[in-house]
């Protein structure tokens, strides 16, 4: 995709990259036979200043998404933590843990038993569950977090019993390839380890955080109730 010209600024952008993204959504949602308002778009500001978040909102978006913990607290600390409903998409360090949970409302990246050990201790101090999606890594790439496929059931079902936490579901990340079959593996792999763990616990919610700008149809198809898009949306990161 070509980076837009400069002068454009972003809600002049929003105005035709969101229909067409909402279409890709809207036609895949049909391809299933699902309701409409299955999947939530989170949109992905990392990389981009404020006036993107200001963009998004005046263009009826309400989910936001960043990638690094001292990102998010600058945006929540400009426009406010009840401005939208923040998503924490990006890996969290430890020593970052109770600023994430404090700043946002959903962290989709719960990719260790240490991290839900902390956060369950937060969410214990606080008197207020934190909300999480558990991390899985199904492509089974090394340079990718998460808990391996193999073992996701058993390591998620032990967290979803912590207390001070709320599993809402599980999050993965395909590989960045053009294989359909590949990237339906990866998707259909996270569906079927939530279908196990819904067969054991209720205290797994129904959320599949999977999908971005290359993939939504697939992780549509493949089941994917949250897509995660800031490229379709906003051109590519850094420019104003």
């Amino acid at each position: 995709m070509m980076a837009p010209a400069a002068a454009e600024t972003y809600a002049e952008r929003l105005e035709h990259t969101l229909p067409l993204v909402r279409d890709r959504v809207e036609h895949a949602i049909r391809s299933t036979g699902r309701e409409g308002s299955s999947v939530r778009l989170v949109a992905v500001t990392k990389g981009h200043p404020v006036e993107a978040i200001d963009a998004a909102l005046a263009a009826g978006l309400r989910d936001l998404g960043e990638n690094r913990v001292d990102e998010l607290e600058e945006k929540v600390r400009v426009r406010g933590r009840e401005a939208a409903r923040w998503h924490m998409i990006g890996h969290v360090q430890g020593r970052k843990a109770r600023r994430a949970a404090e700043l946002a409302h959903l962290i989709h990246s719960l990719d260790s038993e240490s991290l839900a050990e902390r956060l369950s201790r937060i969410g214990v101090d606080d008197r207020a569950a934190v909300h999480v999606l558990a991390q899985v890594n199904t492509s089974g790439e090394a340079t990718k977090g998460g808990f391996t496929a193999d073992r996701a059931v058993e390591s998620v079902h032990r967290l979803a019993e912590m207390p001070g936490l709320a599993v809402d579901g599980l999050m993965t990340m395909a590989p960045l390839v053009e294989d359909e079959s590949v990237l339906r593996a990866a998707f259909a792999g996270l569906r079927e380890v939530h279908e196990r763990l819904r067969r054991v616990t209720d205290r797994v919610g129904p959320e599949l955080s999977m999908g971005m700008t290359n993939d939504l149809e697939i992780a549509i198809q493949e089941g994917s109730t949250m897509i995660r898009i800031g490229t379709a949306l906003f051109g590519a990161r850094g420019y104003a």
